[in-house]
């Protein structure tokens, strides 16, 4: 079974820095691109980074400097740094596919930027 667990998440003052994790299991993903996405309450899901399977990387604007996206392919593992963190930046974080998203979708792991 094809599973995506992501971890990492928690409360953090404006400012802090928290690192996500998504472990995949079932198959190997070294060879797809990879994308973390958010969702903050009453609103749609959106994509925050993605790299692909050589590693390049591209961020949404609103996170570009502050957030950094990397794989462990040997762990099958995929990484979101968190810096400099903002209360709009609140939301739950997913990982999945890039571009489609076509694994079954994890239950995320909730971030939340709150002095």
């Amino acid at each position: 079974q094809v599973q995506l667990v992501e971890s990492g998440g928690g409360l953090v003052q404006p400012g802090g820095s928290l690192r996500l994790s998504c472990a995949a299991s079932g198959r190997d993903f070294s060879t797809n691109d990879m994308g973390w996405y958010r969702q903050a309450p009453g609103t749609q899901r959106e994509l925050v980074a993605y790299i692909t399977s050589g590693g390049w990387t591209s961020y949404v604007d609103s996170v570009k400097g502050r957030f950094t996206i990397s794989r462990d392919h040997a762990k099958n593992t995929v990484y979101l740094q968190m810096n400099s963190l903002k209360p709009e930046d609140t939301a739950v974080y997913f990982c999945n596919e890039f571009p489609n998203g076509g694994i079954a979708w994890g239950q995320g792991t909730q971030v939340t930027v709150s002095s």
